[in-house]
Formats: structure tokens, sequence, C-alpha cells
């Protein structure tokens, strides 16, 4: 019996094979419908797809035949990876001149009389192993079939790439969850740390004014007033990135059976409305069964928007409602500034405004609206707006309920 030959790029071989991470992995059913599919077409009772490592060759797929590894030294597959034109065909091994006394043509209860392997070459064309065919008694194999097997190869080494690409996506998925966690907890420091400053600063910022309003020119006040306005606009800032960080969180609630209504009043009420304003609730008072937390900070946002870009002496904001199967729709409409033509399609880029002032002469930061997308197609749906410059907004969205 000759010994295996060893191919001219052994190392670098190994090398390629082990990074498939697909040695002694577990069985798949799409390896074993390729073995079968194999011996289907060249009418052999034994298929097996093989991984020749340095002294194991290991079955990822067998057919026909009980058995997990072989050693290198004994498998017809190793003398295949050493052949210059990646096949090997023996028809009749117990009467092959170099093969005759090999121990599996000698088995005493099943010999392998027939083999016929292609070798699963990668993009580099490195031989990782065969798919082969087997017979117990001599035997013959057409052209067509050994192109057949060929194409079947082809299609292993696909699925090996796959597998290979489709870890590497689960380890990169893996690691920016973890750094997304980071991010997270990063924020959420960030909006502890910054907050109380800011808040004192408003705070004193008041307190100066009040003690020194006698005595500071037009010039002093503007400066606080400007002091003041500007931290409103980071706090506002913080608060706006942790609640996009915090959405794919809130976006995992799982459902709930609520009343529309209710949740539209605690939204109301957290906005501690200070003007003249007019909200008009669903005509229908709902029962919903969805993602609660995700709804409402949803609606706190376009509604909150609403109040914010207003410049009517009493601001009207109209919220509706409908069920379909499967879905909810609402609306949220206001008689605010309305959105320029120009800016109505970048609305939900993060970061992006449309640079009107609000209300209160603030700038937006581009922050909620990016989040209520978000939130939106977490859950789901799709989220539209329609507007009319000086006339209002309209925001119409979509989430999966039951």
């Amino acid at each position: 019996m000759i010994t295996p030959t060893i191919p001219a790029n052994e190392k670098e071989r190994l090398k390629a094979l082990r990074s498939y991470d697909i040695l002694h992995s577990g069985k798949e059913e799409a390896y074993d419908q390729l073995t079968e599919l194999a011996a289907h077409i060249t009418n052999m009772p034994v298929s097996l797809i093989s991984l020749v490592d340095k002294d194991e060759v290991w079955f990822k797929s067998a057919h026909g035949l009980n058995i997990t590894s072989s050693s290198r030294d004994l498998s017809f597959c190793s003398h295949a990876v050493g052949q210059k034109n990646h096949m090997l065909v023996l028809e009749d091994i117990k009467n092959h001149p170099e093969f005759s006394d090999h121990p599996y043509a000698n088995d005493s209860n099943k010999p392998i009389q027939f083999y016929a392997g292609v070798c699963l070459l990668d993009d580099e064309g490195h031989a990782l192993g065969t798919l082969c065919v087997i017979d117990n008694k001599p035997n013959t194999i057409s052209d067509r079939q050994i192109e057949a097997l060929q194409v079947l190869a082809k299609q292993v080494v696909k699925l090996i790439e796959l597998n290979k690409r489709n870890k590497e996506l689960h380890e990169i998925q893996d690691e920016l969850k973890e750094k997304n966690e980071d991010l997270r907890q990063f924020a959420g420091r960030v909006s502890h740390d910054m907050k109380m400053p800011l808040a004192n600063m408003i705070v004193t910022a008041d307190l100066l004014k009040a003690k020194y309003a006698g005595e500071m020119n037009e010039e002093a006040t503007k400066y606080l007033n400007y002091l003041k306005d500007s931290s409103f606009s980071l706090s506002d800032y913080i608060t706006g990135m942790l609640a996009h960080y915090e959405s794919d969180r809130i976006a995992e609630n799982s459902y709930e059976d609520f009343d529309l209504d209710h949740l539209l009043e605690e939204i109301v009420e957290l906005l501690n409305i200070d003007h003249q304003c007019e909200i008009n609730f669903p005509e229908i008072d709902f029962e919903l069964n969805c993602n609660r937390a995700a709804l409402g900070q949803i609606f706190l946002n376009l509604i909150g928007n609403s109040l914010k870009y207003n410049d009517k002496d009493t601001i009207i904001i109209k919220i509706a409602c409908e069920r379909t199967e499967g879905m909810y729709h609402f609306s949220v409409s206001d008689n605010g500034m309305g959105i320029p033509d120009d800016k109505v399609d970048d609305i939900f880029d993060l970061f992006t405004t449309v640079g009107n002032l609000d209300r209160r002469g603030r700038k937006g930061n581009g922050i909620g609206l990016s989040t209520v997308k978000k939130l939106v197609e977490k859950l789901g749906g799709t989220i539209d707006v329609s507007s009319e410059l000086g006339v209002g907004t309209t925001f119409h969205f979509s989430i999966k309920g039951n």
C-alpha cells in the first residue's frame, strides 16, 4: 500500500481548512442532502464529504456508511487531495497494483472495492477535502457523473464558505452589541454627570437675574439669558441622545393590553403644557395590544414637536387611530409652523433639523424624529409626513399589534 502524497502547499492548506472552523462541527441537513444527491447521481451506496486534517480525515456528512473519521494514512481521500488533477478514481481496488493490500479493500465485512473522489477547492485553490462515492464491489463512473460530482463539490465549498461568513457576521454582531451597550452606558453616565451641572447653571442664571435685577444692564441680562438657553439646549440634546440609544431596549419590551386614551393622558401630563392648547384624542377609545413603552415614546416625541414648533396663539393637535388586521395606524396633526418642501425627505435622518426655532427661540437637535423612525421600524411599521409651511404638519405611522 502506497503512502498518501502530501500536497506541496500543505501548510497553507491546513491553515485554510482550520480557518473555516468546520472540523468536528455538528450534523447539518444541507450537507447530508448533497451526499444523498451524489450517491443518487452515481448510483453508489456510499457518499462522503471529507475534510483532510493533518493526521485525521473527518467526515462532515456520511451517506450509507456509519463513520465519522479515519486515519489520514488509510483514507483514500488523503490520496485524492495529493493529486495534481484534484481527483482520484479507483475502479477495482482489490486488483489495483498500488492498493491491493489496503486494509479497507480486504475488510471481511464490507470491503471498499471502488472509490471516486473530487477535491473541495476553496477560492485560493486549497484542497480542503473531497466529495467522494464508494462501492463495495468494483464499479465504473462516467465522465458526466464525474462532472456532476465536481459541480456538487463546488456547492459543498460554497456551504463551507457561507457558514464561515455567517459565523464572522455573528461575531461582528456580538461585538457591535457589546459596543452599543458600552455606548448606552456611557450615554447614561454622561446624561447623569452633565445634567446636574446644567441644571445648576440654569438655576444660577435665574438667581443672578433676581438678585442683581436693578444693577445689571441690558447686555448682562442678555448674556445670562443666552447662558440659560444654551444650558437648556444642551440638556435637551443629552436627553435626546440617551433616548436614541435606549430605543433598541424599549423596542424589545413585550406586548401588553392597555387603553390608548389613558396612555395619551399620561403623555400630556408629562409634557406639562403651559400655553393655550387643544389636544383632540381619537373619537374611539381603543383597547390596544402592542409595545406600550415604545408607542408612548413615539407619541411623546411627536406631540412634543407639535407643541414646540408652533407659532399660533392656540395650539391645536389632533390624534387619530385606526385598526386593521395585525396593524395599528396612527396620525398626529397640528397647526404649527410646517416643514419646508426641501426638508421633508430628510427630517428622519439623525442630527438633521428643519432650521426653525421652536416656540422659545431654541433650535432643535435632530434626534427626536430619528428616534421615532427607529422605534416605528423596530415595531414592524412605517412612518411618513405631510406638511404645509405655515399651516401645519401631519405624521402618519403604523406599528404591529395583536
